[in-house]
């Protein structure tokens, strides 16, 4: 059951036995207000409303009213705005974790595998099986949009992208839904894996780094059955893996 924060004050203010916080125990000791539970409480509201936001995001994008967030959480409204008081808030908490979630895996990828197709689809696999692609910020998944080379200026530096292909770039007259820095370090690390993996000549030398975001965010299908889930998911990454690998002319 969830308990409202506006019990705080009245909760922190009654000592066990319905003495005043801070009265003495019979051993003649003070003790002090009793907060700790209500700081656990609080604690897994905030896990439940940042888990609700994921799942809620990732199946309906983030146009996704906050009542959504909030039912799924099974907490009020109300809790949802104590803790992020705008939705731009809450997206942007979430944008952020899983652009670093996406980031980490990158760089597990490109750590651990020497062979370059092998880390490049390491990091897809694990990108896909996590389901962080449907929440990749709308500022880092920009298909063949033009933008002005004035704007993007002093930005994230242009994208690994070979002569007509689709480019990724921050557009700067949107809001952001994450922090350039966290932006600018995914890109990075993904077109390290992409130039590996062409530089071998396993990868088809037009496929770019928003190639590789668009294959994460396109093959996490939201289906109601999990194992159902699963086995789509692999099955598309498996065909969009094969249309990204470089084949004998």
């Amino acid at each position: 059951m969830h308990i409202q924060d506006t019990h705080w004050s009245s909760a922190s203010a009654i000592a066990p036995g319905g003495g005043p916080a801070g009265a003495q125990t019979g051993n003649g000791r003070a003790e002090g207000p009793r907060t700790a539970p209500l700081r656990v409480d609080a604690q897994r509201n905030l896990e439940h409303v940042l888990r609700a936001a994921r799942e809620v995001f990732g199946e309906l994008g983030y146009g996704a009213p906050m009542e959504d967030v909030a039912r799924r959480a099974r907490v009020g409204v109300g809790t949802v705005y104590r803790r992020f008081p705008s939705k731009d808030v809450l997206v942007r908490r979430i944008a952020e974790e899983e652009t670093s979630r996406l980031t980490d895996q990158a760089r597990t990828a490109l750590g651990q595998e020497d062979e370059p197709w092998s880390a490049l689809s390491r990091f897809l696999r694990t990108s896909v099986a996590s389901g962080a692609g449907r929440l990749l910020p709308p500022q880092v998944l920009r298909f063949g949009v033009p933008a002005d080379a004035d704007a993007e200026e002093g930005r994230v530096p242009q994208q690994r992208n070979q002569p007509g292909a689709g480019e990724l770039r921050l557009v700067p007259e949107e809001p952001a839904v994450a922090d350039d820095a966290g932006a600018a370090a995914l890109l990075d690390v993904v077109g390290r894996l992409v130039d590996r993996a062409r530089a071998a000549g396993e990868l088809r030398p037009d496929v770019s780094v928003s190639d590789v975001l668009l294959v994460i965010a396109t093959a996490a299908p939201s289906l109601p059955d999990p194992a159902q889930q699963a086995a789509a998911s692999s099955r598309l990454l498996d065909i969009l893996l094969e249309g990204l690998r470089s084949r004998p002319a």
